[in-house]
């Protein structure tokens, strides 16, 4: 009997049972106290003649007391009414809202606090499957990391070897050909590890100074011959350094190995700032601005041997803008090319 009424349903219905057992408590007494009284019969002509006479009454119409009709019964049983269901209400969201702020948390960092065990059983309940989820979703991630990073350390000493035989091949274009594929999937075996490091990563906001990032990556670009150029200011920003950075060299590097020259447009407004990276490459169709995100995606028109990349680059990007709190998506350049903007909260 103590555990079942230790449930959310028999809260409820103790509390809106308690709420009109008082209501019409109330309303009695209230009804009994100020109640009119009753009318009483005339009593017979013989005792008129003998009483003495008194005052005159008052034979005026008189009006009945607004607070003493049927009215204030159904008052004070509204009023407890609308009381118990507002309460009942905060009892039914309160477990909703917890477990929903427990779950936009998660999303943001998986090593999270677990939901604290409070309340009802069915909340109790529901936190504890929470937590077991979390928990369960943690250690897969860790062990699709150790897999992958143990699948990657085990391929390399092959291909390492793969290498050293390829010298040994006397035709050049074979050669060539050869030692082009091994690089590849070297480089997609990095490629992988790096995003895996990325999207564990848990950084806590600093407050930045993004005009100076930005000119540091674009002098660093510049340094190596590229053309990088950029314009606008920003005040500095909340945010996470490494996952910042990490989304803007790629999205320079993806410009550069597609256009050859990137052009940045800072725009500092009151509650986001918005980077676009713009270049005048050969641009992508908008059917396509999503598909490129996917993991190792690249377009026909890219696979070649001079393009580069494993088509990570923008998988990794995006992922970072997700881990701020922003978005990144991409747009054509107005007379051809494409435009990635990466547009972050300040709060």
């Amino acid at each position: 009997m103590i555990r079942s009424a230790d449930t959310l349903f028999a809260r409820l219905f103790g509390g809106a049972l308690i709420a009109i057992l008082l209501a019409h408590v109330l309303a009695f007494i209230w009804f009994t106290q100020y109640a009119p009284p009753p009318l009483r019969e005339a009593p017979p002509e013989s005792a008129q003649h003998h009483e003495p006479p008194g005052p005159p009454e008052d034979h005026g119409p008189r009006r009945p007391s607004p607070w003493r009709g049927p009215l204030t019964v159904m008052g004070f049983q509204l009023l407890t009414l609308v009381i118990a269901a507002w309460y009942g209400a905060k009892a039914l969201s309160r477990p909703v809202r917890r477990i929903s702020e427990a779950a936009e948390r998660l999303s943001e960092n998986l090593d999270s606090p677990p939901l604290e065990i409070t309340g009802p059983r069915e909340a109790r309940n529901a936190a504890q499957t929470f937590n077991l989820m979390q928990q369960k979703i943690r250690e897969q991630m860790q062990q699709r990391g150790r897999m992958l990073a143990a699948v990657s350390h085990d391929l390399r000493t092959p291909l390492s070897r793969l290498k050293l035989r390829v010298e040994k091949i006397d035709d050049p274009k074979l050669h060539a050909q050869m030692t082009q594929d091994l690089d590849d999937m070297i480089n997609m075996l990095d490629a992988t590890l790096s995003y895996l490091n990325e999207h564990r990563k848990n950084e806590v906001l600093q407050q930045l100074d993004l005009h100076s990032l930005i000119e540091s990556l674009a002098e660093n670009a510049q340094d190596n011959g590229d053309d990088v150029q950029y314009q606008g200011h920003c005040k500095p920003l909340k945010t996470q350094p490494m996952a910042l950075r990490s989304c803007l060299h790629n999205l320079i590097d993806n410009a550069l190995r597609y256009a050859g020259s990137v052009k940045i447009d800072i725009q500092d407004q009151a509650n986001r700032v918005k980077i676009s990276v713009i270049d005048h490459g050969p641009g992508i169709a908008p059917e396509l601005h999503e598909t490129v995100f996917e993991p190792f995606y690249r377009l026909e028109g890219s696979r070649n041997r001079n393009s580069g990349g494993v088509g990570m680059g923008m998988t990794i990007a995006r992922e970072a803008a997700w881990r701020m709190g922003g978005e990144l998506y991409l747009t054509q350049t107005p007379g051809g090319g494409l435009t990635a903007i990466l547009d972050l909260p300040r709060a």
